[in-house]
């Protein structure tokens, strides 16, 4: 999992007023594509770092904001730039596949 941890209370701050664009990963610890997840998001957030932050989002404590974006199933990632979310995968993705996301994110 990501070092970053955002919650309902800090989601404003730590995402949608971030310089950089932010990687969220929404997830619960009961999920098991989440547990398959967690460690390539971790991988992410080292090789992007400077350039995306990555957090993630336990949706069981934090429902709020969840909710307001939509997300019915989890692991959920989305990316959000310039306070917007940008990019959305939704189940157990690999590296690869998030790489081209976030590349194609950050270059949009």
């Amino acid at each position: 999992m990501a070092d970053l941890v955002i919650t309902d209370q800090n989601f404003d701050e730590e995402v949608l007023k971030s310089q950089l664009p932010v990687l969220v990963d929404f997830w619960a610890p009961w999920c098991t594509p989440c547990k398959i997840v967690g460690p390539i998001v971790k991988e992410l957030a080292v090789e992007y770092a400077g350039k995306l932050k990555v957090g993630e989002m336990n949706v069981d404590e934090n429902p709020q904001v969840p909710g307001n974006f939509g997300v019915m199933s989890i692991p959920s990632l989305i990316i959000f730039k310039n306070g917007k979310p940008v990019a959305t995968t939704i189940g157990a993705q690999g590296k690869d596949v998030l790489k081209k996301m976030i590349d194609e994110a950050l270059s949009a």
